[in-house]
């Protein structure tokens, strides 16, 4: 029958999320909130599309997306949270824009492409149970994921939640913590049943132990037993206040004779300051990873020259051995430690030595420990390759002024240290305008993968290289100004059912100036392979126009843009 509305039931993993205090960042700067919103839906937008998600539905400051899998939406959760976290750290607390999140798995019923039903409804729910820049699964989602994502969750039990009928029973996540660690967060009740437990527990120790003969041995560490006490009360007391005083720190220990540093980075390697703010670059985006043996080859950051120092060195050294590095690759090493943490510590000190003498990040990080990895963080987020494709139509000469997303205090930093230093020099950029530069470096492939690598542990997403020695190797917009990198495989403005092609022809336009132009309706017009950025912008407005109305374009090259 025609008008008929279809619907559609499935089961599906819903994830809805939204800003706390929103209305209060917006009544206090409107236009920086939502500048700032925009930057954020960005990575949200593309963190779900590169999970297999479909955004179904948003509002203001929520989103609405399915996932055809519940793991997938759980590590999507983490690494948005992660990344947003990251970005967070350029504000001061009262500015920070934070997301909530709930996840469910539940039944819903699509129509005409939104979704609806108690799975959207009680996924809003946990949301709203979330910790601020935390994320609440229910039950459901929690049997799916528990058993395959290496992080803790946190039992709130069952919880009354608005319009719908019967309790959620209800999981947090664990979020990392400021020290790359990860516990779970837990309620003060739950807190002090624990306490009480504890004490219960102590206490019938101390009441079994106080009848047992003199001759029995008590063990506190498993590492080491202690001598038995004649007195079974008195090795009670002392059992319970061992329990009760908290451990102390490790100390740390100078690096002996046989400590020996990684080479050193090039002197003229520097990097770049985030164009947001002027800050010290955040910890990269971080999810457990397994435990992966030491291979030199595969290690980030740090200068081909540095990998091969590694493999000779390092590798075959005696134990106790430790690396460490920072996100621009300053970095040491130690072997033949009379201990692991003394390994540990030695590392750690004489990487820190040498990166407080540097512009950048100065937090040294242990990568590895004898021959396993122990970096807290995932590998920083890499773009596909070619990283470097040059087209002489679209390459001109580098300028800072138009360096694109950056800020002027960036352009003004470019100026005075990236266009007349040595090469070889390049320039990699976030989808937030953060971007690291590196002068005077040996290989280009080294200097671009180096630079790829901090940028993207930096930005928390894939960058892009922008500029290589002295010219710009993308089409960076001059008739239009630049906010962000276009990924059509997410773009709102895009019709859904329209993606897919801007996506294929996109790709099959591999030289040239390339423009997207849509309507009202969401219909793309393409100027493709043109020969100017005007001759692109024009073809793409006026196949458009023979598709939709009210035209705009919306990108250039790999760039969204908006008129200047």
């Amino acid at each position: 029958m025609a008008g008929q509305i279809v619907l559609k039931r499935k089961i599906a993993a819903i994830f809805a999320a939204d800003i706390a205090g929103y209305s209060r960042l917006v009544a206090e700067d409107e236009e920086e909130t939502l500048r700032r919103l925009a930057a954020y839906r960005e990575v949200v937008d593309d963190f779900i599309a590169r999970a297999g998600g479909r955004i179904f539905n948003t509002a203001g400051d929520a989103v609405l997306a399915e996932f055809p899998s519940a793991v997938e939406a759980v590590r999507c959760a983490i690494d948005i949270q992660e990344s947003l976290r990251t970005r967070n750290m350029a504000f001061p607390p009262n500015r920070q824009m934070s997301y909530r999140i709930g996840i469910t798995i539940g039944d819903v019923v699509e129509r005409d492409g939104d979704l609806l039903g108690d799975g959207v409804n009680i996924a809003a729910r946990l949301e709203g149970l979330a910790d601020v820049g935390g994320i609440c699964i229910s039950r459901a989602v929690h049997e799916q994921v528990a058993n395959k994502l290496s992080v803790q969750f946190a039992d709130m039990g069952a919880r009354e939640v608005k319009n719908i009928p019967t309790p959620v029973h209800a999981y947090r996540v664990a979020m990392r913590r400021e020290d790359g660690t990860y516990a779970p967060p837990l309620d003060k009740a739950a807190k002090r049943a624990g306490l009480r437990r504890l004490v219960g527990a102590i206490a019938l120790a101390v009441v079994a132990l106080a009848a047992i003969t003199a001759g029995t041995a008590f063990y506190l560490d498993h590492r080491q037993s202690q001598p038995a006490q004649p007195d079974a009360a008195k090795a009670a007391a002392e059992a319970l206040a061992r329990l009760s005083a908290k451990p102390a720190p490790p100390p740390r220990r100078a690096a002996s004779s046989a400590a020996k540093p990684a080479s050193p980075e090039p002197a003229a390697a520097q990097p770049g300051a985030s164009a947001r703010a002027d800050h010290p670059a955040p910890a990269p985006s971080a999810t457990p990873v397994a435990v992966e043996k030491f291979v030199p080859d595969t290690v980030p950051f740090v200068s081909e020259r540095t990998r091969i120092a590694l493999a000779r060195d390092y590798v075959p050294a005696p134990a106790y051995k430790a690396f460490a590095t920072t996100t621009i690759g300053v970095s040491a090493y130690v072997s033949g430690q009379p201990s692991e943490e003394a390994a540990k510590s030695a590392a750690l000190e004489q990487c820190q030595q040498r990166a407080e003498a540097s512009n950048g990040p100065r937090k040294c990080e242990l990568y590895a420990v004898g021959d396993s990895v122990v970096y807290a963080h995932s590998k920083p987020p890499l773009p596909p390759l070619p990283w470097v494709r040059h087209d002489p139509s679209t390459e001109r000469a580098f300028s800072a002024a138009e360096m694109p997303l950056v800020r002027d205090a960036g352009r003004a930093r470019l100026e005075a240290n990236y266009g007349a230093a040595r090469r070889t020099k390049a320039i990699a950029l976030g989808p937030g305008g953060q971007f690291i530069y590196t002068v005077g470096g040996e290989l280009v492939d080294d200097v671009v993968r180096r630079n790829l690598e901090a940028c993207g542990a930096q930005a928390g997403a894939p960058c892009m290289i922008v500029a290589l020695d002295d010219a710009f190797v993308v089409p960076v917009p001059t008739v239009m100004k630049a906010t962000g990198f276009f990924h059509a495989a997410s773009h709102a403005a895009i019709a859904p059912e329209a993606r897919e092609e801007v996506v294929r022809r996109l790709e099959a336009a591999t030289s040239g100036w390339n423009a997207i132009a849509v309507g009202t309706a969401g219909r793309p017009g393409f100027g493709l392979s043109g020969d100017r950025e005007e001759t692109a912008i024009g073809g793409a407005l006026a196949d458009c126009s023979t598709r939709d109305n009210d035209c705009r374009v919306i990108a250039i090259g790999p760039f969204t843009v908006e008129d200047n």
